[in-house]
């Protein structure tokens, strides 16, 4: 009886996940990219506000309100040949307690050549037992270019709020005309906060972030190192493999997203989406 109560258990458990997919391309027509193909199920959506100049906006929207142990989210974007799009998130996403397992989320990103993707979302805030998954797939042409962030923030600060157990599970990889350019794998688990509060890892800080630029060089790294002494938190920078990929962390995640913020504006030209200066 026991067992069959177990697993009617997980059936409703299961059957209550929250599952999203959005996939689509985007083509240039006369100049101009446009969307081409676009796939949306589940709780997961995905809006393109006005074109400006001769690029694409997209926002996506998780309509679920957050994630929570057991949710699975699949995002695959391919950008055509010579567009320029630029993706963000209508808010941070909040990553929930699990009660059972992780949640999964997996980011395909396809750039053909001379393409261009911004893929710039906002926050993911991590509540204390929350469990999640998240790899990311990065394919680049040899000459597409990308410009690209993540802040994992590990409970909200200003709440008084602080992650102190769960799992954070990050997997990237990068190729670049067919060769894998960047591998890594980040773990985090048990006793989080104990973790983070250790010199060699975060220092107490609650807010962590990655930003990669491809191409990106030494002269790259310089330019952003003109701006050292205005962050708020700590950043360290490198070039290497034709790419170059800037460390942040923070006490809280304001000071990191405005170092981060900071950092975007000297490796490109390009307006930060509307939605990170509100």
């Amino acid at each position: 009886m026991r067992t069959d109560t177990t697993s009617a258990a997980s059936v409703i458990f299961a059957a209550n996940r929250a599952r999203g997919a959005v996939r689509f391309d985007v083509r240039q027509v006369e100049g101009v990219t446009r969307r081409h193909h676009l796939h949306e199920s589940g709780s997961l959506r995905v809006r393109f506000p006005s074109p400006e100049g001769d690029g694409l906006s997209a926002v996506f929207v998780n309509t679920a309100g957050g994630v929570a142990g057991g949710d699975r989210f699949e995002i695959d974007i391919a950008a055509g040949e010579g567009t320029r799009l630029a993706v963000t998130t209508a808010a941070a996403e909040k990553i929930y307690r699990a009660q059972g397992p992780a949640a999964e989320l997996d980011i395909a990103l396809k750039v053909a050549a001379g393409a261009h993707l911004a893929w710039l979302p906002q926050e993911t805030i991590l509540f204390d037992r929350a469990r999640v998954s998240r790899r990311i797939d990065i394919d680049l042409a040899a000459d597409a270019s990308l410009l690209l962030c993540e802040i994992v923030v590990f409970g909200r600060a200003a709440m008084g709020e602080r992650m102190l157990h769960g799992e954070f599970v990050d997997r990237w990889r990068l190729t670049r005309g067919g060769r894998l350019v960047f591998a890594e794998n980040i773990r985090l688990d048990g006793d989080i906060g104990e973790k983070l509060a250790k010199s060699a890892v975060a220092k107490g800080g609650a807010a962590i972030g990655t930003a990669l630029i491809v191409p990106g060089d030494e002269a790259l790294v310089t330019r952003i190192r003109e701006v050292a002494n205005s962050f708020g938190g700590e950043v360290g920078i490198s070039a290497w493999n034709g790419f170059a990929m800037a460390r942040f962390c923070a006490q809280d995640a304001a000071r990191l997203r405005a170092d981060m913020i900071a950092v975007l504006g000297r490796a490109s030209d390009a307006a930060l989406p509307r939605l990170w200066l509100n």
